[in-house]
């Protein structure tokens, strides 16, 4: 796990982070952060299926002019340290902390956006999988099973999370369609 050092005492969250913090915090905001889009290119050997049949969980992919929407967490100053290190073992399968602008809706006082750590997943680490068509995910998804569940049930709540928080997302929807009961 690499980390970029960060005062920021707010976490983004774009996936299972949306549904299920696992930590406590002081404050919850919606809103979206600019320049990335969420894709289920990720490999989890960890959570959503094991070593030799990983499931896909999403990470970010930088994209020109996207929006990806989700949640930002403000931490107890007196918990960071420790939220940090449990959420540095949760996303320990190839995620690495990075900084980004979250511009919370509705908008914070002086407008400006906040700063948040983001856990990014990207093609330099082990369990990346990077794209493949529609056909192939809903395969590989329908079947994945890890400690944390079925990879299904995690595309599925991240669906209903973000129709939760009005959050209009593709790639996500169109595979949550096509897993949704036959």
């Amino acid at each position: 796990m690499s980390a970029t050092a960060s005062a920021t005492d707010w976490v983004f969250g774009y996936g299972s982070l949306i549904w299920r913090p696992t930590f406590a915090f002081g404050e919850k905001r919606t809103g979206w952060i600019e320049g990335w889009t969420r894709r289920f290119w990720q490999g989890s050997t960890d959570h959503r299926g094991v070593p030799g049949s990983p499931g896909r969980v999403v990470t970010l992919v930088p994209q020109a002019g996207a929006r990806c929407h989700g949640v930002a967490y403000r931490l107890h100053e007196e918990d960071r340290e420790a939220v940090l290190a449990h959420l540095d073992h949760r996303e320990k399968g190839g995620y690495a902390r990075h900084e980004v602008d979250f511009h919370a809706t509705p908008a914070v006082q002086d407008g400006r956006p906040i700063r948040a750590l983001v856990y990014i997943a990207t093609e330099a680490n082990p369990e990346y999988l990077g794209p493949a068509p529609l056909d192939d995910l809903v395969a590989q998804i329908r079947h994945a099973r890890g400690p944390s569940g079925a990879n299904v049930e995690y595309v599925l709540r991240l669906a209903e999370a973000l129709r939760s928080i009005d959050a209009d997302d593709e790639h996500v929807f169109a595979l949550a369609a096509a897993l949704g009961p036959r």
